[in-house]
């Protein structure tokens, strides 16, 4: 087969931008950031920057990571991306345990209670089931099998109502709510709310016309995607990042009603500064934020990173209730300037450094989440591509 692409092709993707992505260990003993191909980690509780050991047939990686995240009780961390490896590592000595490739480039990734990892997924919070959302409208909720590679997986219900692809997932719970609710965001300017044992949409935010939103260029935000979520545990308040927003949006949730209440846009993180990621610990006293990209065009820094941390959660807060929060000045960072020198790459950002950014990360949310549009042509050859791949394994 003649080894050329149609134009277009992925021999353009050296171009692209990689959002920067954070992750927070569940009882926040380290934070872990990734920004192209660089994967950076912070131990909190021995306040030293981490050096990763990895000794398989893959050794780090080679192409932008596209999702980092922790499990549930903190012991694996899993990293992943566009050179097709999934890593798993060990948070004690953090040294990679596996390396498995796969067919296709990852975009996100879940560990299970057990230790199981599955990509482009969310876990419910007892574990019974696994929800997917792709560049489509809908979402699937399937039974989590006993024996997860055997067998088909039973669906148990889609959640409709989008009316553009979905971007991100989470779950909120509580004490009183063990089950939780599946929040939703994506490319129509709504946050949604869902039962998803039947499938049933409880509610919306249409976040664009209840905050007044406006970009990092003062100009309104008529429509924007959501880029993340963040639900703060045992709380009732999801942090959301919008694409072209300054800051973030925090939305309340009266999980009683299984309704959404008030909206609030948090705008004091800096007048350049557009989260690309979010994170907190189980704890809830801090989100992290991370605002970034590797490779921007019109600059000589391979990579360009800013953490801001907020503070004010507090899990008392009623129902349609939202917290003050302040950011943390960077001396009281946990780690303070080792954790910023390690995961930022400096101690100090330049603010002009991440005016001239703020566009390539707006272009850089686009990318990632807009599917592709492929000639007849393109798609057979990807076809034929990935058919050859698995005739030499």
């Amino acid at each position: 087969m003649e080894n050329t692409q149609p134009e277009g092709g992925e021999n353009n993707r050296d171009l692209e931008v990689a959002p920067a992505l954070i992750s927070v260990h569940p009882t926040q003993d380290s934070v872990a950031v990734a920004v192209g191909s660089d994967l950076r980690v912070f131990d909190l509780r021995g306040n030293c920057a981490v050096t990763l050991v990895d000794e398989t047939g893959e050794a780090f990686h080679k192409d932008s990571i596209r999702a980092i995240r922790y499990g549930a009780n903190g012991k694996l961390f899993v990293s992943s991306g566009d050179d097709k490896l999934v890593k798993v590592w060990s948070t004690d000595s953090w040294r990679c345990n596996a390396s498995v490739c796969s067919e296709k480039r990852v975009s996100a990734v879940a560990v299970s209670n057990d230790g199981l990892i599955i990509t482009s997924l969310e876990f419910s919070p007892d574990g019974r089931f696994i929800v997917t959302a792709d560049r489509d409208f809908k979402i699937r909720v399937t039974v989590f099998p006993k024996k997860p590679l055997d067998g088909a997986h039973e669906i148990q219900s889609f959640c409709l109502g989008h009316t553009e692809f979905v971007s991100c997932l989470a779950f909120l719970f509580t004490v009183d709510y063990p089950q939780g609710f599946l929040v939703s965001g994506g490319g129509d300017s709504t946050v949604r709310l869902w039962d998803i044992n039947p499938g049933t949409l409880l509610d919306t935010c249409e976040f664009g016309s209840k905050a007044g939103i406006v970009d990092y260029k003062g100009n309104e935000v008529s429509c924007s995607t959501v880029t993340d979520l963040c639900t703060i545990p045992g709380s009732n308040v999801v942090a959301v990042a919008v694409q072209s927003l300054q800051g973030i949006l925090l939305v309340s949730c009266d999980l009683s009603s299984q309704t959404f209440g008030a909206v609030k846009v948090i705008s004091n993180m800096g007048d350049s500064f557009i989260p690309t990621s979010l994170g907190c610990s189980s704890s809830a006293e801090l989100l992290w934020t991370i605002t970034g990209v590797s490779k921007p065009h019109g600059s000589n820094h391979n990579s360009l990173t800013c953490v801001r941390v907020l503070s004010g959660f507090k899990k008392t807060i009623p129902d349609a209730a939202l917290p003050e929060l302040t950011v943390v000045d960077d001396n009281e960072v946990p780690g303070a300037e080792k954790l910023l020198e390690k995961l930022q790459g400096s101690v100090t950002v330049e603010e002009e450094v991440f005016l001239a950014a703020a566009e390539a990360v707006k272009t850089s949310m686009c990318n990632l989440l807009i599917k592709k549009q492929y000639t007849t042509e393109k798609r057979e050859f990807r076809k034929r591509g990935r058919n050859d791949k698995k005739t030499k394994h």
